[in-house]
């Protein structure tokens, strides 16, 4: 029967689903096209309402000719036939970094920052935040500021009427120049949190995923095995009944005698193995898809063992009020419990100095497992933050970065866990996950179990 032992550890294959997932910024060509197009129909009906409605003078021909340059670039994406196209980082980049650009000079013909449209050279910078990586937006923040501190030192005179010119006083300009710089580093910087805080849940989330899919293949594979052990019992019982006539009636000095033996002793190992297949680690024959609990827990730690550490197991079952033992539960192979698991005691074996005791308990309402190491535990000032992805959860951590603890925590609560973790007093982290015990057995099944109990001392009493 497969098990999660036959897998790699998956502490650490989550962790390095990191890069892979983070690095790869694609932005749509096509979204980037549609924003211009917005901005070239807005750019150009407001200087036609300025100029021909309102009667400013402007110098218009150089004006809409700083906005042609922007339809005619969007024209050679569309029939270059790339709006459907995704772009990188850096192309991206270049994009943005063309529309601010654009728009400097378009506000350099129009009063640079005494214009009230100056604002918008917010907007670039603040859409890479979204959807760049950090040193991108940072660079294009920069250049926000260099054409904003430009246009506040040149530019031509502010649009008025006829006749009439507009000067606002220098310490407007000066104002303005300190509202927009300003508002351009704390927008950008705060849209880029934001939706980097979003990016990361995202790809955690993505990761979380990966692991549930890799486990329920190990699942459906273990579940294979055991359909084809039930399958393969009969066929296999028979031939071992005429291997054994064949052994019985051939003569001593047959020349296939001895190939008579081989089949029946290789007969007897299959059914060994096959035997093997549907019994749980105590020897009790009980359904694949169903263990003791204690059993799932170990299963759970195989792939995790270190040289150096010992893994202790214990168990705190507790007694019902008539004093008697109260039955261990049967829990579910379930691929969310199986990775959940492993991952908390891998994390926990991989962190702790020589003993990590894990402790299954339950009751007639609840069961639970205690891990506790005595490594150097959850550093005090993130422990509040364990469970979230990308911090790191411990003094050394690295590159792990919580994610394999996130990963745990999303599957477990999937099947009705709650987790706690918390550090001992004397040293070392403690993380306790308990479930409602008709929850994690299912109540279907209790029903059913108790059914066929209560069936079966009828039957007895009669």
């Amino acid at each position: 029967m497969p098990t999660v032992g036959e897998k790699p550890s998956s502490f650490k294959a989550e962790a390095a689903l990191l890069p892979a997932l983070r690095n790869d910024v694609a932005v749509s060509l096509r979204m980037l096209v549609l924003i211009r197009w917005v901005a070239v129909i807005g750019q150009a009906a407001t200087l036609l309402v300025v100029h021909e409605v309102l009667g400013f003078a402007l110098p218009l021909t150089a004006a809409l000719g700083v906005v042609a340059i922007s339809a005619l670039l969007n024209v050679v994406a569309w029939i270059s036939n790339r709006a459907a196209a995704r772009l990188g980082n850096r192309e991206a980049a270049i994009y943005l970094a063309f529309d601010t650009l654009q728009l400097g000079v378009l506000l350099f013909l129009t009063g640079g920052l005494q214009n009230p449209f100056a604002i918008l050279m917010l907007a670039p910078a603040t859409v890479s935040a979204t959807i760049l990586t950090r040193r991108t937006v940072a660079g294009l923040s920069a250049l926000t500021v260099v054409a904003i501190t430009v246009l506040a030192l040149a530019h031509l005179p502010l649009p008025a009427l006829p006749g009439t010119t507009i000067e606002p006083a220098p310490i407007y300009v000066l104002g303005m120049w300190v509202a927009l710089v300003s508002s351009s580093l704390f927008i950008t910087s705060y849209n880029w949190f934001v939706a980097e805080e979003a990016r990361r849940m995202r790809d955690a989330y993505a990761a979380t995923q990966l692991a549930l899919a890799r486990e329920q293949r190990v699942a459906a594979v273990g579940a294979l095995a055991a359909a084809a052990a039930h399958q393969l019992g009969s066929p296999l019982a028979t031939i071992a009944v005429i291997a054994k006539e064949l052994v019985r009636d051939l003569p001593k000095n047959s020349p296939i005698t001895e190939d008579a033996q081989l089949l029946l002793s290789q007969s007897e190992r299959c059914r060994t193995i096959l035997a093997e297949l549907g019994r749980a680690r105590d020897g009790e024959a009980i359904p694949f898809n169903r263990m003791p609990f204690s059993a799932i827990v170990q299963s759970a730690g195989e792939p995790h063992h270190r040289a150096g550490v010992r893994v202790v197991h214990d168990t705190g079952a507790g007694r019902d009020p008539a004093g008697g033992a109260i039955a261990e539960p049967l829990v579910p192979r379930s691929p969310e419990i199986l990775h959940g698991l492993g991952n908390l005691l891998g994390n926990a074996i991989e962190f702790a100095r020589s003993e990590v005791t894990v402790t299954t308990s339950w009751s007639e309402d609840t069961v639970a497992i205690d891990i506790v190491d005595d490594g150097p535990g959850f550093p005090p000032p993130l422990l509040s933050r364990v469970g979230q992805p990308y911090i790191s959860a411990r003094a050394d951590v690295g590159a792990h970065m919580g994610l394999g603890i996130f990963i745990a925590q999303s599957l477990l609560e999937r099947t009705g866990a709650r987790l706690s973790f918390d550090n001992m007093t004397d040293g070392g982290a403690h993380v306790v996950v308990e479930w409602r015990r008709s929850q994690l057995e299912g109540d279907e099944y209790r029903t059913e179990t108790a059914t066929g109990t209560n069936a079966s001392m009828t039957v007895a009493a009669k």
